[in-house]
């Protein structure tokens, strides 16, 4: 990569900016000649980086013009603000521009950034994700954001989760997604939304009877009640694309894991249930176990983490996993787990029906006495995580961009084991 650093450090002279090292070092260690992603960060645990600002924007961007390996950038946990949004966007409408992928999460973005950047994809044929999450756009540049998908035939994953979206945007992004053919995910967790009624549900709900494409889709934190699931659960019932649904962090309680029980029966596609955090309790589960033991059903992971569940219900839970062998994964920490709960997950542990490194938990004795410790195992982990060595090298995480990829590649098939799907993480290759 000595020509991109030179090509940096040519373009840092030209502009008058002072060369910010942690783009030199990212230059010197990125190895490869083609499908390059850049990673420049500014959230690194293990060594101090100077993040970058608006200025490092114009230079990246003036620099990335003349080096098409480079087809992904990460930039998220910066200090850019949408005059630095304002050059990423110049790049974009490059004719020869050959980034894939953007990331730009938790930076100083805001409406007009948004604005912009919605602009330069409207013309845009090669980006296939862009990341948000974490930039306060509000309502007005989530607006913008979904007119540019009216037009825009090539984007394929969209994160806005934190953004400060409200009802309306959210309204905007379900109409669109009617009819566009082209988004595989879209997260848009945790709006700013002040009515208690769900309207946005029966909006999504329309959307999913008729989308055909959308196969990841994240409702975290949307405030939303049994009425709502409900609703949602009508279109889902009509709906055959779907794999992936987030419903963490909601106000769903036993009538609402009800109605979505009665979908997962007869749903033949979605195989990737999050409702962490939620408040099914017993009912709830018996409902779910109901779906896991149901002969011909499609669900393969389900994560019921934090939903006040006690002994009888986890031990329905486990029951139905002894009866049936479809579901592979289940993530059950924070639940009330009494000796009897521990002892049959053990059971299904250590009679391989449910591998270690497929669920949360891990059991242990004291005294001839189990109990369940805690493995960080789940369905979806912070975008932001790392461990120890600076990479997320876990083979159990069904992230976004590994499901996206292996649905790309086959629609058909079934649900791929993990460490399979870490080998095809760069989006690039949909």
């Amino acid at each position: 990569m000595s020509g991109e650093k030179f090509n940096f450090a040519a373009v840092c002279a030209e502009n008058q900016i002072e060369i910010n090292p942690h783009i030199l070092q990212a230059l010197e260690e990125t190895t490869g000649t083609e499908n390059v992603t850049l990673k420049l960060s500014g959230n690194n645990r293990l060594r101090r980086v100077q993040r970058l600002d608006d200025k490092d924007a114009l230079a990246l961007s003036e620099c990335l013009r003349h080096v098409k390996c480079v087809t992904g950038l990460d930039v998220g946990y910066n200090n850019i603000t949408d005059e630095g949004v304002g050059h990423l966007a110049d790049l974009l409408q490059d004719d020869g521009s050959a980034l894939h992928s953007l990331d730009l999460m938790f930076n100083d973005i805001q409406t007009d950034g948004a604005e912009v950047l919605a602009k330069s994809l409207q013309g845009n044929s090669t980006l296939l994700c862009l990341r948000l999450s974490g930039n306060k756009i509000e309502n007005r540049g989530a607006m913008h954001l979904a007119s540019m998908l009216q037009v825009n035939n090539t984007l394929k994953e969209l994160e806005v989760a934190d953004c400060d979206l409200a009802t309306q945007s959210v309204i905007a992004f379900a109409i669109v997604l009617k009819s566009n053919k082209t988004l595989r995910s879209v997260d848009i967790s945790r709006p700013l939304l002040f009515s208690h009624q769900d309207e946005w549900a029966v909006h999504f709900s329309e959307m999913l009877a008729v989308n055909c494409s959308l196969v990841e889709l994240h409702l975290g934190k949307m405030g939303m009640t049994d009425t709502g699931m409900e609703r949602l659960t009508e279109g889902l019932r009509l709906n055959r694309s779907l794999r992936y649904l987030d419903l963490r962090c909601n106000r769903v309680t036993r009538d609402g894991a009800r109605h979505l029980a009665e979908v997962l029966k007869h749903n033949p596609t979605l195989e990737i249930v999050d409702l962490s955090s939620n408040r099914i309790e017993d009912d709830g589960a018996a409902y779910l176990s109901e779906v896991i033991a149901w002969p011909g059903g499609a669900l393969r992971e389900l994560s019921v983490t934090s939903n006040n569940i006690k002994t009888e219900g986890l031990l329905s839970l486990a029951r139905a996993m002894t009866a049936n062998t479809t579901l592979t994964h289940i993530y059950i920490w924070g639940n009330h787990l009494e000796e009897p709960v521990c002892q049959a997950f053990r059971q299904l542990i250590s009679s391989g029906r449910l591998p270690p490194e497929q669920t949360d938990v891990s059991p242990y004795e004291v005294d001839g006495q189990v109990f369940l410790a805690e493995v960080f195992h789940s369905l979806r982990r912070h975008w932001y995580w790392t461990n120890s060595s600076g990479t997320d090298t876990s083979t159990t995480s069904n992230t976004a961009t590994d499901l996206l990829t292996i649905r790309a590649t086959s629609p058909d098939s079934s649900l791929p084991r993990h460490a399979e799907s870490q080998q095809l993480l760069h989006l690039q290759s949909c």
